[in-house]
């Protein structure tokens, strides 16, 4: 028997018509989805110091693990990508009385991690300062820079007293002393090892970033000191039993406040911001 098509069922096209309108609706959505946009390397770097970080405090130090993966967002960071400029003017010292004044951008700082830029011109120095009980990774931008770094030096004797001399000085062994040319790699160091005590000195215009965990802090027991530096022959017979050889070490001696000749300027970063805060 035939069907005839004017007394089809009803039903069946009303059906029919609503999967049809479902369909289209939900392509049109698809269609207006907005795509999902990618994060900046300076907040991948903030959500990566976050995780790193978490659990943060005096002497916290990130597994090796956390540390390369923190390492490997710096390493594929670059100048443009922190909207930072060699043309900037900070970068260009003009001649005048006193030293090349250093420009510090801030970026973030909260209780377990900081993270900043210093901007040097040519000749300017961050003179030879500690990171109490801090893990400090560091990104040289541009330029080049020399670093001369030390670690403290324990008592051989088998205590974990550090070796002292007559006039008050401790005794440090050379961790790094090399120039420095962006790119490299990214350096770290640790509360007791990896250069802990260091000194910035810009043979070219340069730009240094730091991730410091957790940041300085005088409350709770992380002041930053400075000190002037001894040549190991200055006080002989004080470390007796050290190996290697004596140009290898120097007696450090902290001052009693920050250096007269280091002046350090705050500027307004212009670069991606930080969302999530």
């Amino acid at each position: 028997m035939g069907v005839d098509g004017g007394s089809a069922d009803p039903k069946g096209r009303a059906e029919l018509a609503t999967e049809k309108n479902t369909y289209s609706s939900k392509k049109k959505k698809r269609r207006q989805k907005k795509p999902t946009s990618t994060p900046s390397a300076v907040q991948r770097l903030f959500e990566t110091c976050k995780e790193v970080f978490a659990h943060g405090g005096r002497g916290f130090i990130p597994s090796a693990d956390d540390v390369e993966r923190l390492r490997s967002v710096l390493d594929t960071l670059k100048l443009t990508d922190v909207g930072v400029s060699p043309n900037l003017p900070f970068f260009h010292y003009v001649v005048m009385d006193g030293p090349p004044p250093v420009t510090y951008l801030h970026l973030y700082a909260c209780s377990n991690f900081s993270i900043g830029i210093f901007c040097l011109p040519q000749a300017a120095v961050i003179p030879l300062h500690n990171h109490p009980g801090m893990t400090v990774v560091s990104k040289l931008l541009f330029g080049s820079m020399h670093i001369k770094s030390y670690d403290w030096v324990n008592d051989p004797e088998g205590s974990n007293e550090k070796i002292k001399s007559s006039n008050g000085a401790y005794l440090a062994k050379v961790n790094t002393d090399a120039i420095f040319k962006a790119p490299c790699e990214t350096s770290v160091l640790y509360p007791t090892t990896g250069g802990n005590m260091h000194c910035f000195t810009a043979v070219t215009s340069c730009a240094v970033l730091d991730v410091l965990g957790p940041p300085y802090n005088d409350g709770e027991g992380r002041a930053c000191s400075y000190y002037k530096e001894y040549v190991f022959s200055s006080f002989p017979g004080k470390a007796i039993g050290v190996s290697g050889e004596s140009k290898e070490y120097a007696w450090l001696e902290e001052r009693e406040s920050k250096p007269d000749d280091l002046v350090v300027r705050g500027a307004e970063y212009r670069g991606p911001k930080i969302v999530g805060r």
